[in-house]
């Protein structure tokens, strides 16, 4: 588990219903405390498992300390573009970008290198786990620049 001074700098970003239990798992462990969901239901469902959410991107950044992490967990395609062209306009040099869904590989390298150039460093997470990943946890596949 991160360091309580941790926690106010990593929090996921647009969980769709079926990634949303990803967030109860480290919202009950502390790993992270603000997932920020695309229906407010969710939202409201997470806060009543001990999370805090946001309505809009600009608060959601806004909750973190810097350096920020944002973790995007979303189903390949244009709403993981779109959620991360968005969220990488609000932060800054220095800040992160976590890809926690199964998006490709190149999409992932190609995303990786825009965001360099300002500064911005990208992580691309594959996640898996199925429903059991709850209570046992999840299997995380890594890949990024070399620290």
């Amino acid at each position: 588990m991160a360091a309580n001074s941790e926690l106010k700098k990593l929090m996921p970003v647009a969980l769709p219903p079926g990634r949303a239990r990803l967030a109860t798992r480290p919202s009950r462990t502390g790993s992270w405390p603000t997932p920020k969901t695309i229906g407010m239901v969710a939202v409201a469902a997470l806060a009543a498992e001990g999370a805090a959410g946001a309505g809009a991107l600009e608060e959601f950044v806004g909750k973190l300390d810097r350096p920020r992490t944002v973790w995007v967990m979303l189903p390949a395609g244009r709403i993981t573009e779109a959620t991360i062209d968005a969220v990488s306009k609000l932060l800054q040099a220095g800040d992160v970008i976590i890809d926690g869904g199964n998006t490709f590989w190149q999409d992932d390298i190609r995303r990786g290198k825009a965001l360099k150039q300002r500064g911005i460093h990208y992580v691309d997470v594959g996640t898996s786990g199925g429903v059991w990943g709850i209570d046992r946890g999840y299997c995380m596949m890594i890949g990024g620049d070399k620290a």
